[in-house]
């Protein structure tokens, strides 16, 4: 998709928290399930978009900063904080999260809702995984919570699907599929009375087990892998939320 940067997606959403049909409702138990793998120290999310996740986990007391592509999304955040009269902060470096261009240590290094394949090619997502193994402290996690790829997207090259349905709203997503590359580019088409709104969006998924082999290569290992937040066992279907380790220090 000619265009597409990393910054594309949060600058094509003004008021992304208002969009009810592109997030999910899972801020606290991501929280709790996050709070398990850093609460003793700082935590780091890619992609960390308005702070849907970031500031719960801030307000948990964890220390949190956040990697965002898009300046506006960015301040989207900023403007949450200040709107509800946080106590706490969460510091944004606006930049590729691919390069993790912050100092470390972390705990926890965390990637919620699938940002993770937002990464276009594989070798962009395996330099991330090495980046993030060179800020983790040792003994701390990686968590990614991702979908598994399904059927439908595999069977064609294209496709379109139903995304939301309201009584004042229609949301259809249109997609074009790149199987040597693992690539899919989207036009999201959000149709209300008032006119139309386009959102494109690009990404490339990631089987599980090529995360598992990324995690290798980075010097990480794989700990457990979950269904989702609650720690559903993990069918092969649907979502997942994958965790890493680095090694403890010798």
């Amino acid at each position: 998709m000619l265009g597409w940067d990393a910054a594309t997606f949060g600058d094509t959403m003004p008021d992304y928290d208002g969009t009810d049909w592109a997030i999910a409702y899972d801020e606290r138990e991501a929280t709790d399930f996050l709070l398990g793998f850093g609460k003793d120290g700082r935590a780091l999310e890619l992609g960390v978009g308005t702070g849907r996740v970031a500031i719960p986990l801030a307000e948990s007391g964890v220390p949190t900063v956040g990697i965002e592509g898009s300046a506006a999304m960015a301040a989207q955040l900023t403007s949450k904080l200040e709107q509800e009269n946080s106590k706490v902060s969460v510091d944004v470096v606006v930049g590729d999260f691919a390069d993790v261009a912050v100092p470390g240590p972390f705990q926890l290094v965390y990637c919620v809702y699938n940002t993770f394949f937002l990464l276009l090619s594989q070798n962009e997502q395996v330099k991330c995984f090495r980046n993030v193994a060179d800020v983790l402290a040792p003994g701390g996690a990686f968590v990614l919570q991702t979908f598994v790829p399904e059927p439908y997207v595999m069977s064609d090259r294209q496709h379109t699907r139903t995304l939301h349905v309201s009584m004042d709203k229609t949301v259809l997503m249109s997609a074009v599929h790149y199987p040597a590359r693992q690539r899919v580019d989207c036009q999201q088409v959000v149709m209300t009375k008032a006119g139309n709104e386009l959102h494109p969006l690009a990404y490339r998924y990631v089987w599980p087990s090529e995360m598992d082999l990324m995690a290798t290569v980075a010097g990480l290992s794989f700990h457990q892998r979950w269904g989702g937040w609650m720690r559903e066992r993990f069918t092969g279907e649907g979502g997942c939320v994958s965790v890493y380790r680095k090694p403890e220090a010798r």
